[in-house]
C-alpha cells in the first residue's frame, strides 16, 4: 500500500457540504495519482469497469429509528481508514461476458444472464470471485468484493438519509418493485398504487442520476453482494462472529419495494444463491 494514500481517515463526512464531499473525493483520487473516474487497462488493451475513487472518513452506518426495520444494523459511527475505488456501476453483461471468452465460462442453458448494458445477473459467490480474480490477473490490481461497511458509506456519499437523494425516492430516481411504490413515508411504510409504471426487470447501468460520488444504481435495480457474512443486528452489537453461508447483499431491487431500496437495508443471500434481481459491484484497491 502505498504511503501516499495515508489520508486523515477521521473527517466526519457528515459535517461536509456537497463542494466539501466532491473536494474531498478529489484529494483522495489526486493522492492516489488516479483521476476521480478511471478505468483499468486489460492485457488485450480493452479496459475494465468504470471506478470512483472513494476518500476515506467516518460516517453513520445503519438506521435510525423510525426508519429501521427487521435485519437493519442499529445506527453507529463506522470509520473507512483506507481511499479504495468502487465500480461506478453494477458489472454488466457485456463486461462479464469478456471472462467468460478468456476463461471459457460457461452459463447453464436455463439461466437468463442480461444483455448489453444490463448488470450480470444469475451468479453465485464462487463466480463473482472468479470473474474479479480474473480483473486482478487481467490489471495487476487485487480487485474484491466490498464489505457491507465500504457499500454503505459510497452509496451514502455523505448522506444520513434514508437514500442519498433524501427521505423519499421518486420513479426517476431508482427503478423499484410495484408493490411498494417509491413515494412513501419514513415512518409506517404505507402501501398504496405505485406512482411508477412498474418495469419488472433490470434496466441498464447508468439509467438513473448517479450519487455525490458518482455511483449509479445505489438503489433498485439489482441487489449486490458484498463480502461480508449475515450477522443480525443483536450480533453485530455483541460482535459475534459471523458464521454459515448467507452473505449481506445491499441495495434493494426492480422485485422490492423503496424500503428495501434503502442504503441502510440488507437482505442474507446464500453464498450459492442464483437470482434474476442479483449482481455485483466490484471494489479496486488502491
Amino acid at each position: 500500500m502505498n504511503e501516499r494514500l495515508a489520508i486523515d481517515p477521521t473527517t466526519y463526512v457528515h459535517g461536509l457540504d456537497i463542494q466539501g464531499l466532491r473536494t474531498l473525493q478529489a484529494e483522495a483520487a489526486q493522492a492516489a495519482g488516479l483521476g476521480v473516474f478511471f478505468r483499468d487497462t486489460l492485457k488485450d488493451g480493452s479496459t475494465g469497469p468504470e471506478l470512483a475513487v472513494i476518500p476515506p472518513g467516518i460516517f453513520e452506518m445503519g438506521a435510525a429509528e423510525p426508519e429501521r426495520r427487521f435485519g437493519d444494523l442499529p445506527q453507529r459511527n463506522t470509520r473507512i481508514d483506507r481511499a479504495f475505488a468502487i465500480g461506478r456501476c453494477t458489472v454488466t453483461a457485456d463486461e462479464f461476458q469478456r471472462f467468460e471468452e478468456a476463461c471459457g465460462f460457461f452459463w447453464q442453458d436455463h439461466l437468463l444472464r442480461g444483455e448489453g448494458r444490463q448488470p450480470v445477473i444469475n451468479i453465485d459467490l464462487t463466480t463473482a470471485q472468479e470473474y474479479l480474480d480474473w480483473l486482478s490477473l487481467e490489471t495487476g490490481h487485487r480487485y474484491r468484493l466490498p464489505t457491507e461497511a465500504e457499500w454503505e458509506y459510497a452509496a451514502r456519499a455523505g448522506s444520513r438519509s434514508a437514500y442519498c437523494y433524501g427521505e423519499h425516492l421518486t420513479c426517476s430516481e431508482a427503478n423499484v418493485g410495484s408493490f411498494a411504490p417509491p413515494r412513501q413515508a419514513v415512518s409506517g411504510w404505507r402501501r398504496f398504487l405505485p406512482f411508477c409504471v412498474p418495469l419488472n426487470r433490470a434496466v441498464e447501468v447508468g439509467s438513473y442520476p448517479p450519487n455525490l460520488w458518482g455511483l449509479y444504481e445505489v438503489h433498485g435495480n439489482v441487489w449486490e453482494f458484498t463480502s461480508d457474512r449475515w450477522v443480525g443486528p443483536i450480533d453485530a452489537l455483541s460482535r459475534k462472529p459471523a458464521q454459515g453461508d448467507w452473505r449481506v447483499t445491499k441495495g434493494g431491487s426492480w422485485f422490492e419495494g423503496a424500503r428495501d431500496a434503502r442504503a441502510a437495508s440488507r437482505k442474507p443471500r446464500f453464498y450459492h444463491e442464483l437470482d434474476l434481481n442479483l449482481g455485483l459491484r466490484v471494489v479496486r484497491e488502491l
